[in-house]
């Protein structure tokens, strides 16, 4: 139902867990006024603001950079930051429902919040940093633009997990390193400055590397910054198959 402002009434529906509650995982809805122009993300402190200050959810910069806000909305892993409520509202005048749970196949701490560190464990693994030999240069490392453009997509990441957890290989087995560790593993792989791209594709040669993944195309539907995660899946399969020689130099 609009008001007179132009507001619109939208119904959240929540998946609630607060572990020391005993209740277990539950769903809770909240009906809550909104702006076409409003995003998800101030729905949700209009919610621990003004009608249950227990509701739990990361945030931080409310800009799309952080990626500390991933959710699963409506079925699909999004950042409430960037979820419009023009995009979400239906054209019938019906008040909406939005269902919002915490991103899968990471541990639920509370409501919304999920534990990390196995994301940033599998992230760590895979020696995301510059890799160089002999004494520090005395001036930047100079770069083309076109050996820059060979991994420029990957340098987007964010780490706001919405692509790993959208895996249904990570569901099923959280041992996957994930879409997330290895678009950060491309990133150096094919930068013409690092020298440590054989050790990281040994990494990820293993059994929780790149071979677990399906093509689902589930990765590259949910991030947010529009990196293209499943072609780079497959360029480090590619530099694994052909013995390395896909690797920029």
């Amino acid at each position: 139902m609009e008001t007179p402002d132009g507001a619109v009434t939208v119904t959240l529906k929540i998946r609630r867990y607060n572990p020391e509650d005993g209740r277990g995982p539950h769903w809770e809805t909240f009906e809550v006024p909104a702006l076409p122009t409003d995003r998800l993300l101030n729905l949700l402190l209009y919610v621990k603001g003004y009608l249950d200050g227990t509701l739990t959810f990361r945030r931080s910069c409310a800009h799309g950079v952080c990626g500390s806000d991933a959710m699963l909305i409506n079925g699909i892993n999004r950042l409430a930051c960037k979820v419009l409520m023009r995009d979400m509202l239906p054209k019938n005048g019906e008040t909406p429902t939005i269902t919002i749970e915490p991103i899968k196949g990471l541990p639920v701490e509370k409501d919304l919040v999920v534990d990390m560190e196995p994301f940033f464990d599998a992230y760590r693994q895979i020696k995301p940093y510059l890799m160089t030999s002999g004494n520090e240069p005395t001036r930047e490392r100079i770069q083309s633009q076109a050996d820059r453009h060979r991994f420029d997509d990957t340098t987007k990441c964010i780490l706001c997990a919405c692509c790993t957890s959208s895996c249904p290989v990570y569901w099923a087995d959280g041992s996957y390193f994930g879409p997330a560790a290895i678009v950060n593993a491309h990133r150096f792989i094919f930068d013409s400055r690092d020298e440590g791209a054989v050790e990281r594709l040994d990494i990820l040669n293993g059994v929780d590397g790149v071979w677990r993944c399906r093509t689902t195309f589930n990765c590259t539907q949910a991030c947010p910054r529009g990196i293209k995660v499943t072609q780079a899946i497959t360029e480090v399969k590619r530099a694994l198959l052909f013995a390395r020689k896909a690797v920029v130099r």
